[in-house]
């Protein structure tokens, strides 16, 4: 399935609205990345699917990233939900996003972005990428540059079993559903 700006816009709003209606973007893609990475733990996939890379903060979502730092123009409903970035925060657009409006999001993902908040929310950005660097097993000290997180090393990070067959399996069911969308 390809990028969905829309429901990474929902995620990050989501996580915005816990915090009083803006965050700091360090902070919030890390929660995003760990949302991610819960998601493989408990299901077997992730919620959003991107590549996913080392940096020097910790690992991150490399397009949900890109989005926050506004390389897209077409932005795929993004805007929508969250304001341009301001600074190192990032908001709510016209303050008025209920959880209603997350139709992106299944319940089994609310669930987890609700564990992911209750486990991380009152970490500041620079605790919770400390937090990273020494809980997350497949980041990778990227030398102040970025380096790829390949999904079966996340997926073998969260203990489950045949990484190469399961992300392969991912892949091509990803490939398959953009193939069918684009028909």
């Amino acid at each position: 399935m390809p990028y969905q700006p829309r429901k990474a816009a929902q995620i990050i709003a989501f996580f915005a609205m816990k915090e009083g209606g803006k965050i700091n973007v360090l902070k919030v893609v890390k929660l995003v990345y760990l949302a991610d990475r819960e998601s493989v733990r408990r299901r077997g996939h992730p919620i959003l699917d991107e590549s996913r890379v080392s940096m020097p903060h910790g690992p991150v979502n490399s397009l949900t990233l890109d989005y926050l730092n506004g390389f897209y123009r077409n932005d795929g409903g993004w805007s929508q939900f969250l304001a341009d970035r301001a600074n190192n925060d990032v908001g709510l657009a016209n303050g008025e996003i209920t959880h209603e409006m997350l139709d992106e999001l299944s319940q089994r993902e609310i669930g987890i972005l609700d564990n992911t908040w209750a486990e991380f929310g009152d970490m500041d950005r620079f605790d919770l990428a400390d937090w990273t660097h020494e809980n997350i097993a497949e980041w990778e000290d990227p030398n102040g540059s970025s380096r790829q997180i390949p999904l079966e090393r996340m997926i073998s990070a969260v203990g489950l079993d045949k990484p190469i067959e399961r992300a392969r399996e991912l892949e091509s069911l990803n490939k398959a559903t953009s193939f069918l969308a684009s028909l």
